[in-house]
């Protein structure tokens, strides 16, 4: 549960959001136990499940607590973000994209809109959230010299913003041969109109945005950043269900990824970084190959003690038999093969 309190100390956040939050939270049925930070600016409740407890259950439970409790959180702080994340704590893959005269936030933009969803549509996958990303947001950079000298506060400013940034429904109008559809253009777009917004008025002259602060078009968080090989990039993360294949999943995955790179643009390019399926199939070459070790050794020891070859077949037939019907029955009551490293 992440809640983004803007313009607030860690000591603000933990006692007015972290602490109600997190006693409301606790109530509900199956924690197990809770972790909770507080940042300038945000907070932060994990909380962790009783083992096969249905997580959507306890989805659903700790949405109505917090729904609860959003009215007691200051006015100020935007609605709670409630996120679900089951199975592995580490992804995948992940993939990197890089631009050398391309910005930041142009490269997330284009990311989230045409090659985020294509990863996600891939079966078993459960999300792709991206690392290092800069999603366009409008940046107000107040001067505190002028500010002062125009008797402004950053209060003002942002009940400015409240009073004139808004959308409305205007409605339609109707005639006798034809109805009209009304649309009111009541919000603010780009970084010029915000700089042309009234933010007061002083002895008749009013005072716009743009004579107390900078306005760019620039990105929402400065804070984090990725890269890869030394060079600043946008890292997307590769999520795959629990239940999922991930040998199968992030293979269709590679097999998409050629087809991205071809139509991402000529100055943006792709690679992946890392891969976890290749230490899984590390893993089971491993396996494989210490079974037919442990085959080749039983044979050649029974052989060399007993000198018959009618008491090497009995373990040649027998341990192929025992490993398949030890996994059939794994696969009946629907453990893994992650159980052989126990």
């Amino acid at each position: 549960v992440s809640t983004t309190y803007v313009g607030a100390e860690a000591g603000l956040v933990q006692g007015f959001i972290t602490t109600l939050l997190e006693r409301e939270i606790a109530s509900a049925d199956g924690i197990d136990y809770l972790e909770s930070s507080s940042f300038y600016g945000s907070s932060l409740i994990t909380a962790h499940l009783q083992l096969n407890y249905d997580p959507y259950d306890a989805l659903t439970q700790i949405t109505s607590k917090v729904n609860r409790v959003r009215d007691e959180l200051p006015p100020e702080s935007e609605e709670p973000v409630i996120d679900v994340a089951i199975g592995e704590a580490t992804a995948a893959m992940y993939l990197n994209f890089a631009s050398d005269t391309r910005p930041a936030n142009k490269v997330t933009d284009y990311l989230i809109r045409l090659v985020q969803p294509k990863i996600e549509a891939v079966p078993g996958i459960q999300q792709a959230p991206m690392l290092g990303a800069r999603n366009f947001a409008m940046r107000i950079w107040l001067d505190p010299p002028r500010m002062a000298a125009l008797n402004i506060s950053p209060s003002d400013v942002r009940k400015a913003l409240k009073n004139n940034n808004f959308q409305a429904a205007a409605g339609k109008t109707k005639g006798e041969a034809i109805a009209v559809n009304l649309t009111a253009a009541t919000d603010l777009q780009t970084a010029e109109e915000f700089r042309r917004l009234a933010v007061a008025e002083q002895d008749g002259v009013i005072i716009r945005l743009d004579d107390i602060a900078s306005v760019v078009l620039g990105a929402e968080d400065y804070d984090r950043s990725t890269a890869y090989t030394g060079k600043p990039a946008t890292t997307m993360a590769i999520n795959v269900l629990p239940n999922a294949n991930i040998l199968k999943v992030i293979r269709e995955v590679r097999e998409l990824f050629p087809e991205i790179q071809r139509q991402l643009p000529p100055d943006l390019t792709g690679s992946i970084s890392y891969d976890r399926t290749l230490y899984v199939d590390d893993s089971i070459n491993e396996v494989v190959t210490t079974l037919i070790e442990a085959v080749v050794i039983v044979t050649l020891v029974i052989y060399l003690f007993l000198g018959s070859v009618r008491s090497v077949i009995i373990p040649i037939v027998a341990i192929p038999l025992s490993l398949i019907g030890a996994g059939t029955i794994m696969l009946i009551l629907g453990y893994s093969l992650n159980l052989l490293t126990l």
